[in-house]
C-alpha cells in the first residue's frame, strides 16, 4: 500500500479518535454538572472520570464552559428532532402522541443531561445563550401556529400554545428530574422500562383528552390501568 493510500485510513483512524475522545469528555462532564451544577465541577475531575489526561480535555475544549455549552446545544438540538413530530400534515392524535413518546424516551435514556438542564434553569440560566433562549422561543411559537391551525379546523380544542407546550414538558421531563419522588412514590429502586411505558401512556391519554382532540383515532397504546397494567390496547377516544 502506497503513503497516499494508507494516508485517508489515518485521518478515519485519528477522526474517530478524536470523537470517541470528545464523547468520553462529554459523558464524564454530563454526570458531574447534573450533580454539581457549574460551578461545582472542576476540569480535573472531568479528567479523572473520562480516563484522559487534563491537557486532552483543554485539548478538545479550551475551557469548561465550552463543554457545559456543547451539552446544552447537543440537548436542545434533540429536543428539537422531538418536535418534528409536531407536524400539519399530522393526525393531531398521532403527532402529540409521538411528541410525547419522544420527549419520555429522553428522560429515560438522557436523564443525566434532563437534570442538568433542569439545574441550569433553577440556577437562572446564566449559560443559556441568547441564541438558545432565541431559537428556543421561535420554534415553541412555530409549533404553537400548528396547535391553533388545527383548532380552527376544529381538531383539537382552542388552547394557549405556550400553555401546553409548558404542561408538556413539565410533565415529561419530570419524571427525568425528580426520579426519586417517582422511584419513592412507586416504592422502586429505579424506574422500569415497564414504568415508563404505563406513564408515558398515561400522559399521552390525558393529553389528548385534555386537548379535545377530535381528529382520527386515537394511536394504538395500552391505556394503564390503577394497577399499572394494560386495560386495552387502543387508548379511549375522548
Amino acid at each position: 500500500m502506497t503513503v497516499v493510500e494508507e494516508r485517508p485510513k489515518q485521518e478515519t483512524r485519528a477522526r474517530r479518535v478524536r470523537e470517541r475522545n470528545r464523547q468520553r469528555i462529554l459523558d464524564a462532564s454530563i454526570e458531574i454538572f447534573a450533580r454539581k451544577g457549574f460551578d461545582g465541577a472542576s476540569i480535573a475531575e472531568i479528567a479523572e472520570r473520562s480516563g484522559l489526561p487534563k491537557a486532552n480535555v483543554y485539548y478538545y475544549f479550551p475551557s469548561k464552559e465550552d463543554i457545559y455549552s456543547t451539552i446544552i446545544d447537543n440537548l436542545i438540538a434533540e429536543w428539537d428532532a422531538a418536535l418534528e413530530h409536531i407536524d400539519i400534515d399530522r393526525d393531531p392524535a398521532d403527532a402529540l402522541a409521538g411528541y410525547i413518546r419522544a420527549k419520555m424516551e429522553f428522560s429515560y435514556k438522557r436523564t443525566a443531561q434532563s437534570k442538568m438542564f433542569a439545574n441550569e434553569i433553577v440556577h437562572g440560566g446564566r449559560f443559556l445563550s441568547r441564541a438558545n433562549r432565541s431559537h428556543m422561543r421561535a420554534i415553541t411559537i412555530e409549533k404553537g401556529k400548528i396547535f391553533e391551525a388545527w383548532a380552527r379546523a376544529g381538531k383539537m380544542d382552542r388552547l394557549d400554545p405556550t400553555h401546553v407546550f409548558i404542561l408538556l414538558w413539565g410533565s415529561t421531563q419530570f419524571y427525568a428530574d425528580f426520579d426519586a419522588m417517582v422511584e419513592s412514590m412507586l416504592n422502586t429502586g429505579r424506574l422500569t422500562r415497564e414504568q415508563f411505558n404505563v406513564a408515558t401512556e398515561t400522559i399521552v391519554h390525558i393529553v389528548l383528552k385534555g386537548c379535545g382532540v377530535r381528529s382520527g383515532a386515537r394511536p394504538s397504546a395500552g391505556r394503564p390501568n390503577s394497577h399499572g397494567s394494560r386495560a386495552s390496547r387502543s387508548v379511549r377516544s375522548a
